[in-house]
């Protein structure tokens, strides 16, 4: 049994951490392209669009995530038909917002790019981009949650080999369009905006061979069904939401005192960053089919098992991520800085060295979050993610940078890691006396 379970959970892990680093290539490809093609401007003008993506992305997985892990569920316990009617609806659903987003990016996308913090020799860039991201939002909502389906569905390898081939395409469109069409924003947004139609094109071979479709699309999208595919994945929608909200506020407080070569170089350290986040997300998308299957077959003890492994491979891959950021920031660093500019460099240096302790902490945060989703525990989930999020950080980085400045920013970000690891720690533990998490006995 010990080592069927490390297989499926190296197996699970192992594929979805390699998924979400393709799909963290979305943004980091643009990044690096429009470093090349449009210098620290054009860095700058993506990283107030990013907080757009960022949400609709977290639609994405509060959908997938939720409706999946239902889904999981019920396969467990065989009641298919059920289980088909979530993965319907989820669908339905994420189409829905989809569309709601390419209403307010082709309305309303210029106003938003001035409130996130774009003046004006930024405003052009930042809404080309914008607007092209809201228009295809229904792909990104659409593959992310079909990739979670995919995943639940006994088939994480497909669910990689199609987040993969979405993140080549992008970096080949990159390319292309930015530099022998000279589509300037416009083209890296709109290579972006292909890849996920890319994905879901490879993941229809899961369901090639399915001959009951006309059945099962008859499921209609119902209240309860709403309810709780957004109830399950609320907590994963609202740190990705809560991401956007920090990346906004680190923004305007970095252009008061750094102006646009600070959010330059704040753009370099977030995007590095969004691999690493992409990582543990990575971690925490892949064990949460193994959480849900045995939660549903009512095995405490595995799925203990299960969260043990996650944790001590959690902290194993953030003192890879920091020991090779602390070492390389400056080659790391140079890949995005094409002016060479020194205070960029400067900035981002040692922006870096402090940003990247909290990845120590992330870690047990977003494996946490997860695994408190996939036993329903979406009260205590949403808990952590509002307190990950939002209510720590945001003031933190208001009060720090008043009297740090720069180091203050980047220290908000480690402080309030480090206190919300430790009411993961409590959540978990409290959450049915601990049988859930942590390895606490019942």
């Amino acid at each position: 049994m010990e080592k069927t379970l490390l297989r499926d959970f190296s197996k699970y892990v192992s594929l979805n951490i390699l998924g979400m680093i393709g799909v963290s290539f979305y943004i980091l490809a643009d990044t690096f392209y429009i470093a090349k093609a449009l210098g620290a401007t054009g860095i700058a003008a993506l990283n107030f669009a990013i907080p757009v993506f960022s949400v609709i992305h977290g639609i994405g997985l509060m959908i997938g995530i939720g409706g999946a892990a239902r889904f999981g569920i019920l396969k467990s316990r065989n009641k298919h038909k059920e289980a088909e009617a979530v993965f319907v609806g989820a669908l339905k659903l994420g189409t829905l917002a989809g569309l709601l987003f390419a209403a307010l990016g082709l309305f309303g996308s210029r106003a938003l790019s001035s409130v996130l913090g774009a003046d004006a020799v930024t405003l052009p860039l930042t809404h080309a981009y914008m607007t092209t991201i809201m228009v295809f939002a229904s792909c990104f909502i659409l593959n992310n949650t079909v990739l979670a389906f995919v995943r639940n569905d006994n088939n994480p390898r497909l669910a990689m080999l199609a987040m993969l081939g979405g993140s080549v395409s992008n970096v080949i469109l990159d390319y292309i369009f930015l530099f022998p069409f000279k589509m300037g924003m416009f083209g890296a947004a709109f290579a972006t905006s292909l890849a996920p139609i890319i994905s879901l094109g490879i993941l229809s071979i899961h369901f090639a061979r399915k001959k009951s479709w006309p059945a099962i699309l008859k499921h209609k999208l119902t209240r309860p069904a709403i309810k709780d595919i957004l109830n399950l994945g609320s907590s994963t929608f609202v740190m990705e939401v809560s991401s956007a909200v920090v990346l906004t506020t680190f923004n305007l407080l970095i252009l008061g005192l750094e102006g646009n070569k600070g959010v330059a170089a704040y753009g370099i350290v977030a995007n590095i960053a969004f691999v690493a986040v992409a990582i543990f997300t990575g971690l925490g998308q892949g064990v949460q089919p193994l959480i849900s299957k045995y939660y549903g077959l009512k095995d405490r003890k595995t799925v203990r098992r299960v969260n043990r492994y996650a944790l001590l491979t959690a902290g194993f891959i953030a003192a890879l991520i920091y020991l090779g950021t602390f070492f390389n920031s400056e080659g790391l660093i140079g890949l995005f800085n094409n002016e060479n500019d020194p205070v960029i460099l400067k900035l981002a240096d040692s922006g870096m060295k402090i940003y990247f302790l909290g990845f120590f902490f992330v870690g047990i945060n977003i494996v946490t979050a997860m695994i408190l989703s996939a036993t329903e525990k979406a009260r205590a989930a949403f808990v952590l993610s509002i307190l990950r999020g939002l209510a720590v950080i945001v003031p933190m980085a208001i009060l720090l940078s008043s009297l740090w400045g720069m180091t203050g920013i980047w220290s908000a970000f480690v402080l309030s890691e480090m206190i919300v690891a430790g009411f993961a720690l409590y959540l978990a533990n409290a959450t049915e006396k601990g049988a859930v998490a942590y390895g606490s006995t019942d």
